[in-house]
């Protein structure tokens, strides 16, 4: 489906070279999947882990990159910790 958006673009850069997505469309299906996946996650939460095999497996998107999720080494940043 074509439709007109007005989005971010110097955010929408950030995420594409971040994420190395070459295209706006690849982008924003990436976007749109990753909040799905977490009002997902939300879901069974609160629902508590009852889940049958399929629901789990399907609860996780099997392009999810975790390394890009990690969080970063404190190395560059030094020590900001008040002695």
């Amino acid at each position: 489906m074509k439709m007109t958006l007005q989005i971010d673009e110097a955010l929408l850069a950030r995420v594409m070279e971040a994420y190395e997505i070459e295209t706006k469309t690849e982008a924003v299906h990436m976007a749109l999947h990753e909040m799905d996946r977490r009002h997902q996650l939300k879901i069974f939460a609160k629902e508590g882990l009852g889940l049958t095999p399929e629901e789990l497996k399907d609860a996780v998107d099997p392009n999810y990159r975790l390394e890009s999720y990690v969080a970063e080494d404190e190395a560059p940043y030094g020590n900001t910790r008040p002695d």
